[in-house]
């Protein structure tokens, strides 16, 4: 394992939070620093990351699903392939008054995310193995977000389902994807396109807001 320097990774976590005007409690940012702990210990045995310094994953994985944070907005959320847990983790930390439900079609990550959640002491995180074709939810969601799922296409026509009235789709890129705009599912309608500044990263970082209101009643 490669040196995980808990004093050293806070640090870097609160400056990041500072640039992103994030203010995280002394308990969040210890939380936040345990999940990257049971990432890269998890790491070692599934594939859970590619990346295996754990400064590169403060970066890549803690701060780039909290620069979503100004978008999530409602009482629940939805992560839709979730993986080894973002950005629903973050955001769940993040949002201790708001209900993640964390979906993931192999069963093997999503025992690492129920570890994840009683290890942290998580109240307000659902974790549910399936496809999301096969998901029946038990309510609709505000905000349903996507990290590097699938294309825009395959993301509106599979979550927006899930949205409620008034609800919004989160797909999460790298660089602006143009090509996959031109694809949406029916009925969703993109309201905004954000450009994302994650500190530290060298690279580009979307957000394309995508508005559910205009599917047809089912």
């Amino acid at each position: 394992m490669h040196d995980f320097n808990r004093n050293v990774l806070c640090k870097q976590l609160i400056k990041g939070c500072g640039e992103l005007n994030i203010d995280l409690s002394d308990g969040q940012q210890q939380a936040l620093i345990e999940y990257l702990y049971l990432l890269v210990k998890w790491s070692r045995v599934m594939n859970l990351t590619g990346i295996r310094d754990p400064g590169s994953m403060v970066v890549r994985h803690l701060l780039d699903s909290l620069s979503v944070r100004p978008y999530i907005a409602g009482e629940f959320i939805l992560d839709v392939g979730t993986g080894g847990g973002l950005p629903g983790i973050p955001l769940a930390v993040a949002f201790p008054e708001k209900h993640f439900t964390l979906l993931d079609a192999l069963k093997k990550r999503t025992h690492f995310l129920m570890q994840v959640v009683a290890q942290l002491g998580l109240k307000n995180v659902n974790v549910v193995h399936c496809r999301l074709e096969d998901y029946r939810a038990r309510h609709d969601f505000n905000v349903v977000v996507s990290r590097a799922f699938s294309s825009i296409h395959e993301f509106t026509s599979a979550a927006s389902p899930c949205c409620g009235s008034g609800g919004k789709l989160l797909a999460m890129k790298g660089r602006f994807p143009g090509e996959e705009l031109k694809a949406l599912a029916q009925g969703c309608k993109v309201v905004a396109i954000h450009s994302l500044n994650v500190p530290g990263l060298d690279e580009e970082r979307h957000i394309v807001e995508i508005s559910c209101s205009e599917l047809p009643a089912t």
